[in-house]
């Protein structure tokens, strides 16, 4: 069976515009690129794990922020990789300056016997529809897409 990964999809409203919070991968391999490389915090589910518990505990370990309220749960999706991708939005709001990502070790030069730290996640941003559509990994626009037909917003 192929992995899962499961997610959260922030969205809120500043003056009737939508905004999504998304995340850029961390590591060197990410670090020059942009449109298109952005995802929504997401994370491989352990085996057994609930979707919605693995969403809500990826995000957690991924930003530093406990997140509640009400989970509205998207259509899932499968990734370029095969890898099918539940989703949850939720209307919320937070900072965005104090988010801290985990970390792993990744050998860097590739074949130099050097690991070095890296956060899973570097950059957090809340983006306006459009521009988070843009960002997105093709794969993971039709959730935005989804949101935005659910609150009656084009974009």
């Amino acid at each position: 069976m192929k992995k899962q990964s499961a997610g959260i999809l922030p969205y809120k409203f500043v003056k009737k515009q939508l905004y999504f919070f998304i995340a850029h991968p961390g590591g060197p391999f990410y670090r020059k690129k942009d449109n298109g490389y952005w995802s929504i915090v997401k994370g491989e589910m352990d085996e057994g794990e609930e979707p919605l518990a693995a969403a809500i505990r990826e995000f957690k370990e991924e930003t530093n922020i406990e997140i509640d309220g009400r989970f509205i749960p998207l259509t899932p999706r499968r990734q370029k990789s095969g890898k099918l991708v539940h989703v949850w939005a939720i209307e919320t709001d937070f900072p965005i300056d104090n988010i801290r990502s985990n970390t792993f070790s990744l050998e860097w030069p590739p074949k130099s016997g050097k690991m070095i730290d890296v956060p899973e996640l570097d950059k957090f941003e809340w983006f306006d529809a459009g521009t988070a559509k843009l960002k997105l990994l093709p794969a993971q626009v039709g959730f935005v897409e989804e949101v935005m037909g659910m609150v009656g917003k084009k974009g």
